[in-house]
Order: structure tokens, then sequence, then C-alpha cells
């Protein structure tokens, strides 16, 4: 399913600096408004839709309030949501369009780690900014070597509203160790860029505060039978197992392990967060554990009215794991823009001109968003720093713990 939500105009378009010009006719207040494309790239369909609608719908929130409020008064915002389906090919080729369409001043997302790596060359070449709301994977701001304290940015249009796997594996792990008492830990990955270097880093930092790792393996994207992992997982008397990836296989893994006998949680990171996890185990879930970006976002007051809307719209998918974070990373380049027509004599500058200085102001963020505080540090991090971890209590995600990781 690839969702497209268009450009509703009548009558004819005028190019106009990186936007068109609606000269009317469209049924809103908008007449004589640019109109300006802000871009979502994520899963819509088939593996990790859940979490990917819920990026989608979460910018959809921030381009309706904008627009509504005028935040940026002769401008109107639209949105242009490609579904990548988890593919990095699709997600190159859905920045490439993103990039052709001269409308387009920001881009949200991708959902993916590994989506992410081939896409941040496409939209640094256009100076086309990128703010992704879930990608957790160090090397994506700090190159390969971050490891090792040699930290480099490559591309300086991508952002995260995220915090990274640096801390949230460490989180993980020292929950896993001092707050559950557990000892002997089986750490699965599904081989992608996300889950292994999340399931590395906590393997890492289980084995420093003194756990012991008692097995190790790895599942593709796609299995349904985990038969054979689970006489691994039994066979090594672990007490708790720790998997870096997605829901879609996690889900499939917990009731299997249940299910034969064996009553040891299961412990993963954001990419397992959304009611879709409970809704498939069942209650071979209960128990179970995450950690998550942030604090929750039910918890805040600034995001009581985008909770409301997202209910209220009937929206489909998540909203929960990365839809605040959707929201202002949508803000942040809504404010962008401003800045950049407030400081050119409240006038958008012409051609490639706009998008190389709203990549400017993003860099600049210094905002209350719904989901905390948004701004960026040197490498484009964000600067939010909380993390919760989050068990299946009653058949849903409650929050056990709360707080940073400095390692």
């Amino acid at each position: 399913m690839l969702i497209l939500t268009s450009v509703l105009t009548t009558g004819a378009l005028t190019l106009t600096a990186c936007g068109s010009r609606d000269d009317g006719g469209s049924g809103d207040d908008s007449g004589g408004d640019t109109t300006l494309t802000i871009g979502v790239d994520a899963p819509l369909s088939g593996e990790n839709s859940a979490t990917g609608l819920g990026i989608q719908y979460g910018v959809k929130i921030a381009i309706d309030d904008a627009n509504k409020k005028k935040l940026v008064p002769g401008v109107k915002f639209v949105l242009k949501a490609l579904d990548d389906k988890a593919q990095p090919a699709t997600g190159q080729q859905n920045a490439s369009a993103l990039v052709a369409d001269k409308q387009v001043v920001g881009v949200v997302g991708p959902l993916n780690s590994g989506v992410a790596q081939t896409m941040q060359q496409v939209f640094a070449s256009a100076n086309l900014v990128q703010i992704s709301p879930s990608n957790t994977d160090p090397a994506l701001t700090q190159g390969k070597d971050w490891q090792s304290g040699d930290k480099k940015r490559r591309y300086p249009t991508y952002f995260r509203t995220a915090t990274t796997d640096a801390l949230q594996g460490g989180f993980a792990a020292d929950y896993a160790y001092n707050g559950l008492k557990k000892k002997k830990v089986f750490v699965v990955d599904d081989k992608q860029t996300y889950g292994a270097g999340l399931a590395k880093i906590f393997r890492e930092q289980f084995k420093k505060l003194g756990g012991t790792v008692v097995g190790t393996d790895s599942v593709n994207t796609g299995d349904k039978d985990f038969g054979a992992l689970v006489t691994k997982i039994e066979d090594a008397k672990a007490d708790l197992v720790y998997y870096g990836g997605q829901y879609d296989e996690s889900q499939l893994i917990t009731k299997q392990l249940k299910e034969a006998g064996a009553k040891i949680p299961l412990f993963g990171g954001d990419g397992m967060f959304t009611p879709t996890y409970i809704e498939t185990a069942g209650g071979t879930s209960e128990g179970d554990l995450v950690t998550s970006v942030g604090v929750p976002v039910d918890t805040l007051p600034a995001a009581k009215q985008f909770i409301d809307t997202y209910k209220a719209k009937g929206y489909k998918g998540d909203y929960g794991t990365y839809g605040g974070y959707s929201y202002d990373a949508a803000t942040a380049i809504i404010n962008a823009v401003k800045a950049v027509k407030e400081a050119n004599g409240d006038k958008l500058p012409t051609g490639n001109d706009l998008r190389k200085k709203v990549v400017e102001e993003v860099g600049k963020s210094n905002f209350e968003g719904i989901a905390g505080k948004v701004s960026f540090d040197e490498f484009g991090d964000t600067t939010n720093k909380q993390l919760t971890v989050y068990q299946v209590k009653g058949g849903k995600w409650e929050a056990v713990k709360t707080g940073t990781y400095n390692g």
C-alpha cells in the first residue's frame, strides 16, 4: 500500500520558490499561499507498518496544526508520504523521488536505521534536511568508528529526535542486571543494522556489569518458525532473552518460547514497543520488556491534544512509539521555514537556497516539543537523552522506569 497525501488544488499552479502558488478555488482559506511539501518515508505496509503509520500521522497532525495556526503566514504545508516497506533499496528510491519534487523542503523518516543508510547521501547531495524520529544506530550521525571515540559527522543534512542505541542498549543492560537481577542472558538479533547493533551494545554492557551471555543467535526477518531457537535458549538455561530487532519476529519468538514451557521474559528495544506485539503474542507476552526513547507520551501534558486528535481522526498505526517525535520533527522543519522566511525580508528564497537555509535553521532548533525539548548537538543527535523501560502488565505496556544512561 503506497500512501500519498496529495496536494488539493484547482486551477493553475505557478512554481514559486521551492513550492507552488495556490491561486485559490481549493475550498479552503489558503488562497494565495505558497504550498510547500514535507515528505515522510516509512514502512506504511507490511513489516513494521504499525510504527511506520504512527510516523506518517504524527507528521500529518503537525502539518494540520501549523496550517490551522498559520504558523508560517503565506505558506501552506502538505504531506507526501512514501512507503519504503522497510527495504533499504526502496528507501533510496523514495529519497530520490523526494529530492526531485521541488516542493519538498524537508523529510521526516525513515523508521529503520538500515534504510537510513541508503538515504543519507541522496539527501545530502541535494541539501534537503532529513529528521528521523526513530533511527537509533549511532553510526548514522557519528560515523562507523564512533565506539573508538573517533566521531565524525558525514551528513550535515541528517538529524534525529530519538536518542541512540549507545544509550538504549546500556540502559537496558543496566535494568536487566541491576533491576531484574538477571545474570544469564541469551542474545538474539535479526541481522539488520538496528537489531544487530543494539544487541551488540546490550551484550557488551551486560558482560561489563558482571552478567553472563550464555548464548547468541540470529534470525531472518520474515521467519515464522523459531523452534530451533527455542531449543537453544532452553538448553542454555538462560534467565532472560534479549532481542535486537522489530516486533514482527519477536512477538512470535516469545509466543513459541512460552508455549514450549520456558518461563523467562523477552527483553528488547523500541522496535518491539507497539500494542501489536501484545495483540499477536497474547498472554505469552505478559512480563516481557522493552526500552523506548523518551518518556511515556501519554504522561506528557503537551501531547494531550496530539493524542486526542490522533484518536478522534481514527488514524491507524501506533502513535505511542514515535508519533510524538514525528510531530516534533515536522515542527522543526516548519519552524525552520518560518525562520528562513523572516530572515529573508519575509520572502521565501528561490531554488535550492531555501533547502540549504532550512538545513541551517533546523540545526539551530531550540523549542519545547510535545515529546520534550527539541535541539541537536554537533552531530545532529537529539539532546533529549530520556529513555523508558516498559513491561507488559495486564495485557498493556506499563512504564516501570524512566531515566538517562551515562555509561
